[in-house]
């Protein structure tokens, strides 16, 4: 694995010809006496490849790069080929490994594709992840009583003619009819298109939703 530091010191750029290569960011100041949360941002597939600049495309390290700030480790790999989540379970051993990060504080969201990579990394590691957003994606129904084990916001926009609206659905139905008292919630934004929902990541909501959950508390 070769580290490439970029232009800006805490955005670091981790190459792995074995895995999949990832950006992580950390905050300006960091106090090693105090670990901050992870953030894990998964990308949908027109991002795939092997340019880890297509990542900053959209999603969390472009909101940053607009002026969002959040107190956190941003971690955003790039696939050639779908999600995986064992990779991305071991890009986060890394991650914990080598920052002041909080595995109690672990947080995965993404869009399209990488909706349900979200979902299925969540399914496959709940005990993992405090809390996930999917936006317009879907999920693996045979994970649905594990996503009942964690907080899930899933969000579609009504009018997504790339991936309809009832992979949502299906989903978020599944998990309930696990557990009906399941902490997920299902939002259908009227008229939102595939892309539109991009803006999510620009908003507070998705974050705030995520920070105010910590694992085993």
């Amino acid at each position: 694995i070769g580290f490439v530091c970029s232009a800006s010191a805490q955005l670091v750029a981790v190459k792995d010809k074995n895995s999949y290569s990832y950006w992580v960011r950390i905050p300006e100041k960091i106090d090693n006496q105090e670990k901050l949360p992870v953030v894990i941002f998964l990308h949908g597939r027109s991002l795939s490849g092997h340019d880890l600049n297509r990542v900053k495309r959209y999603g969390v390290l472009r909101a940053i790069e607009r002026g969002k700030d959040l107190e956190a480790i941003i971690v955003a790999p790039q696939t050639s080929n779908g999600w995986d989540p064992d990779k991305i379970i071991n890009i986060l051993d890394q991650v914990l490994k080598k920052y002041p990060a909080d595995d109690h504080r672990v947080y995965v969201c993404g869009m399209s594709m990488g909706g349900y990579g979200t979902l299925d990394l969540a399914g496959k590691y709940p005990d993992r992840i405090a809390a996930a957003v999917a936006i317009c994606g879907g999920g693996t129904l045979s994970y649905a009583c594990n996503l009942s084990q964690v907080p899930i916001w899933i969000q579609h926009g009504s009018a997504d003619k790339a991936v309809p609206v009832s992979e949502s659905k299906k989903i978020y139905n599944a998990i309930k009819k696990c557990n009906i008292k399941a902490d997920a919630t299902l939002t259908i934004i009227p008229g939102g298109t595939h892309s539109s929902v991009e803006r999510l990541f620009h908003d507070h909501k998705i974050y705030d939703f995520m920070f105010k959950h910590t694992k085993g508390s």
